[in-house]
């Protein structure tokens, strides 16, 4: 009997006690917290809650981490803000091995991918300003100089003529961000300014507040812009 319920104990044990492969899998691990998750991570977070929605503790619950941990990785909420700026401001353009004999072509592909870029990510342009400016916008710097350069824009001229364009980048960001109204918006708007055009002829007539052919706005002004920075022959 002894050897029988022995038997049955060995039986029982194996159907209940032997690991099954389910149970002898590894418990499934968190991917490593790296700087790359963390900047990657914090850009998702900005983009959902704005600058005043990256938290150090906010942006640990995301990534399944204790707080504490980013400090091994980045000094301050500050630097996760400039390395996330930058992150999204990297350029993949032309390389700089093909030159462009067409260089108001290549100054506008830039700054509408500049512009672009910050769009995508609407806090990057109210942030960039206040940032110090990281590699990729750098980058994006150094190419528009070296291009209107090349195109003959002198050298005492060059600082202002990029300035220029970055006032008008940055400005145009902000304003299609934020100026986003509804079509029944821009109409209430527009018959208002209507029943004042004895004040406002000008505008009225224009019907400026109908407008909202952005793109179209941002590369046409460009376009004066550039018209004022081409070399006189």
């Amino acid at each position: 009997m002894a050897a029988k319920r022995s038997g049955a104990e060995s039986k029982g044990s194996g159907g209940r006690g032997a690991s099954s492969p389910q149970s002898r899998r590894e418990p499934r691990s968190e991917p490593t917290l790296s700087l790359e998750r963390i900047v990657a991570t914090a850009v998702d977070l900005l983009d959902a809650e704005g600058v005043d929605g990256l938290k150090m503790r906010r942006l640990a619950d995301r990534l399944g981490s204790g707080a504490m941990s980013l400090y091994w990785h980045v000094g301050n909420k500050e630097e996760v803000f400039d390395l996330a700026l930058d992150s999204v401001l990297e350029y993949r353009g032309p390389s700089d091995s093909v030159e462009s004999r067409d260089w108001r072509g290549a100054v506008v592909h830039m700054l509408e991918d500049w512009r672009a870029s910050m769009l995508r990510h609407p806090w990057s342009a109210s942030l960039l300003p206040r940032r110090a400016l990281g590699p990729n916008i750098l980058i994006r710097l150094e190419k528009l100089s070296k291009t209107l350069s090349g195109a003959g824009v002198a050298d005492a001229d060059l600082n202002v003529a990029i300035w220029s364009l970055w006032n008008y980048v940055i400005g145009a960001t902000i304003t299609r961000a934020n100026f986003d109204l509804s079509d029944d918006d821009r109409a209430a708007a527009q018959q208002r300014l209507t029943g004042l055009s004895e004040h406002y002829p000008t505008i009225e007539r224009s019907r400026l507040l109908l407008d909202n052919d952005w793109d179209g706005a941002f590369k046409k002004g460009l376009d004066f812009l550039l018209d004022g920075l081409a070399p006189r022959q």
